[in-house]
């Protein structure tokens, strides 16, 4: 298992090297001039404009910067914002947790939908449920998240005025962060109503977010259990007569469970680009709403920073999940 560790984690360092290279040199082909955007209207004379261009590095010759950037990040160091003068650590930090706990509501809506449409999909093959289940999947899988966003606010929102549009939490209540993640806030804060209004805000974006999982969860958890339904232990358990739940629920269902486990730990990128629509158009403030903002306003450290933690966050996710195969199937650790 040391020996499976060490080389996912040899894999890493060239994906960090060109993560660093892509969000580095990304933000920079973009037209546009960060120093004139942060003047705005008001306009900067020649003198403050060569003034900030020094103040910020941007004076220098591109592999310049590049290199000084990669010295800063082995201290530690992710820039500071030109634009809100903060650490970029520090802003990310702070809106992380919102992004967090979108992105965990929507796995677990995923992963609660998905698995068992995925198995009775499966269990019925060939049958109305199972062209039902799939059809519903491929919709899913194929409808634009800014499209099906808008749609759900007009008729939930608008129409019949059951979820918030935007946000958080409802501007009635003013909740002191504890640890960033509204839930668990509301909770701790013991107001009345509060718990409920973040429960209302988070049901459309993880609805949207999490579609596109679902449906790929939903698909894969098929074909795996397709497989594995036709393997003669399969058929030997039945001849035995165990019922249908031991047989579906405990024989196939776990060796089905490394594909779709795969499958899993892939969506956490999904859902980090998800999280970038989706936040921008039920205005939550999180990672995502926060490197649209800093795109339009050429924030280069604030991007380099933000897409630099993003693929360390997908890469770790993606390790755990290597390291996972491992416990939950033998052969694969032995054969690395």
């Amino acid at each position: 298992m040391l020996r499976l560790i060490f080389k996912k984690l040899g894999l890493l360092v060239p994906t960090f090297i060109g993560v660093t290279l892509t969000s580095f040199f990304f933000i920079r082909l973009l037209p546009g001039d960060p120093i004139l955007l942060l003047a705005g209207e008001r306009g900067v004379s020649p003198e403050r404009y060569n003034e900030l261009m020094v103040q910020f590095g941007y004076d220098k010759p591109v592999w310049e910067q590049y290199l000084s950037y990669l010295g800063n990040l082995f201290q530690g160091d992710l820039g500071v914002s030109i634009v809100t003068k903060q650490p970029v650590l520090q802003e990310f930090m702070t809106l992380f947790p919102a992004t967090v706990e979108l992105s965990i509501c929507a796995i677990i809506f995923a992963v609660v939908v998905g698995l068992p449409a995925g198995i009775i999909a499966a269990v019925k093959r060939g049958k109305t449920l199972d062209h039902t289940v799939m059809t519903t999947a491929l919709v899913g899988y194929s409808m634009p998240i800014f499209w099906w966003g808008l749609l759900l606010i007009i008729f939930f929102s608008g129409i019949l005025g059951w979820t918030p549009v935007s946000g958080r939490i409802s501007l009635l209540y003013w909740i002191e962060p504890v640890t960033g993640f509204m839930l668990i806030d509301t909770l701790l804060a013991d107001e009345p109503g509060a718990f409920a209004s973040a429960v209302s805000h988070l049901i459309l974006p993880t609805v949207v977010l999490g579609t596109i999982p679902l449906a790929v969860i939903a698909r894969q958890t098929r074909s795996a259990m397709l497989e594995v339904l036709d393997e003669d232990y399969v058929r030997t358990a039945r001849a035995k007569g165990l019922s249908n739940f031991r047989v579906i629920g405990i024989h196939a269902l776990r060796n089905a469970l490394i594909p779709v486990i795969t499958i899993i730990g892939l969506q956490i990128g999904v859902l980090f680009a998800g999280a970038i629509l989706t936040e921008s158009i039920f205005s939550w403030p999180g990672i995502g709403k926060w490197m649209v903002d800093s795109i339009f306003r050429r924030d280069y450290p604030v991007v380099q920073g933000g897409l630099l933690m993003i693929a360390a966050i997908v890469m770790i996710v993606n390790l755990i999940v290597d390291l996972m195969y491992g416990l939950i199937n033998p052969k694969i650790r032995h054969t690395e």
